[in-house]
């Protein structure tokens, strides 16, 4: 990072992350060309990141190719009375992806995530959803290698 006083401390970077639910996931896609896909994520309890998604597709070929991603967030703050800059806070998460495989983890975190982004429809449409389709959904992990979060006062 060049701007280093607006680099936001680790523990406001990751409540930035935990607070939030849409990031935008980038791989190395078809030909070395970049991949970035907006996604619902939820932070799990072990500090990882978990995406729920198809179990084939782009993103799935290109994270069997190379397994390490570019997940970013962004988090904007109230504009300032008669004040036209934005504030914004980012966070830049660098790390290795990788298939769910065990189920219970899988099922475990997709609730969560449900949870996370849709409380009010937890008891009504996830759990049908989640019944019907508990034993093809699919998740995603992203273990972070690095998180580095930046404030910024857009003038």
């Amino acid at each position: 990072m060049r701007r280093f006083k607006q680099q936001l401390e680790d523990s406001d970077a990751l409540k930035v992350l935990k607070n939030g639910h849409r990031g935008v996931l980038s791989l190395l896609g078809d030909e070395g060309y970049p991949y970035g896909v907006p996604v619902d994520y939820l932070v799990g309890d072990d500090g990882h990141i978990y995406i729920h998604c198809a179990g084939a597709g782009h993103k799935i070929d290109a994270l069997k190719k190379c397994d390490k991603v570019c997940f970013t967030v962004i988090e904007d703050q109230p504009r300032h009375p008669d004040d036209f800059a934005l504030y914004v806070k980012s966070i830049i998460v660098f790390g290795r992806i990788r298939m769910v495989e065990d189920r219970s983890v899988i099922l475990k975190n997709v609730m969560a995530l449900a949870e996370h982004i849709y409380p009010e429809q937890l008891d009504t449409f996830y759990q049908a959803d989640l019944e019907k389709n508990r034993n093809t959904v699919q998740m995603l992990e992203i273990i972070p290698v690095q998180i580095t979060g930046k404030k910024v006062h857009e003038q």
